[in-house]
């Protein structure tokens, strides 16, 4: 033996944890030792990733409910088997997504300090093994959307062509946050057309507002990596806007609340829903307030903390449904 102390970093490394995931996760404590790096590659120990996608199908399917004539509706127990299979294809294709770009990306991923630690460029998974976890993931996701109507079939699979050009933006613009906004946010077209088997005003605009929303959260996400992201030469929203973040973030959560109360009137949905979208406003407002674009930790805080935005308003349409 050589005597040799692991330093911190080499722990990690050795556990073959990453370096920005929850701590003390299912992932790290209960799976089995073999499935870790590939539930990791999905991010399965970061969950907020498959919260923000679900959101936009959560609040679109419940407006839809909200705004239907009681005879209208689906039964309660369809309802809810709709609300499990969106929770349940945002994970797989979420981590799908993650996967994907993980394969696209693991080059630039061994040069920055947060993520060099992921399972490919650490070399837990082999690039052969990431595609096929991929392709079974992807296989996941399509018998969820199977469960759904025609025109709902064909509407998630268009999202698919913006999902495969996503990791590629960074390197071409300076508003990769915009792309991932069209993907992330494509559950406000999804949830509708489930309940209504056609699109309408309200989705689009709600599509709209969760796409701008989807630009502010992840640019106080990307600010963690500006450093290394100027030294590999990869662009973002965080670089763009610089010291101008705040104002840029009060623009574009105006937008999303101007956007998101546009939808609900559009719609006729009942007033708890505005009261929801008050509160998560307030909580948008706090967060530019505090926001530190030099502070990582606090960064990934503020940016986790969109899900209590998720929550909110979620709450104020499902009560609207009863008011």
């Amino acid at each position: 033996m050589s005597g040799h102390i692991p330093m911190k970093d080499e722990i990690g490394a050795i556990e073959g944890r990453v370096a920005d995931a929850v701590r003390g996760h299912w992932v790290d404590t209960f799976s089995p030792a073999w499935f870790r790096p590939y539930a990791r590659l999905s991010r399965l120990e970061r969950p907020i990733g498959w919260w923000l996608l679900l959101w936009p199908c959560i609040w679109s399917l419940t407006l839809a409910v909200a705004t239907r004539e009681s005879g209208q509706q689906p039964p309660v127990g369809t309802i809810l088997w709709y609300g499990v299979a969106f929770w349940l294809g945002a994970i797989v294709m979420r981590g799908a997504g993650c996967t994907y770009n993980d394969i696209v990306d693991y080059k630039i991923d061994e040069l920055v300090e947060r993520t060099r630690s992921r399972p490919l460029p650490s070399h837990q998974v082999t690039r052969k093994n990431a595609w096929v976890w991929f392709a079974i993931q992807g296989l996941i996701g399509l018998v969820v959307l199977l469960q759904f109507n025609t025109y709902t079939i064909w509407l998630g699979l268009g999202s698919l062509s913006v999902v495969a050009i996503y990791p590629f933006m960074k390197r071409i613009t300076n508003w990769p946050q915009l792309v991932l906004g069209l993907a992330f946010s494509w559950g406000a077209l999804v949830g509708w057309t489930s309940i209504t088997g056609s699109l309408d005003v309200a989705p689009v605009v709600m599509y709209v507002a969760c796409i701008v929303w989807t630009i502010g959260y992840d640019t106080i996400y990307a600010h963690q990596d500006r450093e290394d992201d100027v030294m590999i030469g990869v662009k973002s929203t965080a670089l763009l806007f610089a010291e101008n973040t705040r104002a840029w973030l009060i623009l574009f959560y105006f937008v999303m609340v101007s956007l998101m109360m546009t939808s609900m009137i559009v719609s006729g949905v009942a007033w708890p829903a505005f009261v929801g979208l008050a509160i998560a406003t307030i909580h948008m407002g706090w967060q530019i307030w505090i926001l530190d674009i030099n502070n990582g930790d606090q960064c990934l805080f503020l940016f986790r903390s969109n899900t209590q935005v998720g929550w909110l308003l979620f709450a104020g349409l499902l009560a609207s449904i009863w008011a």
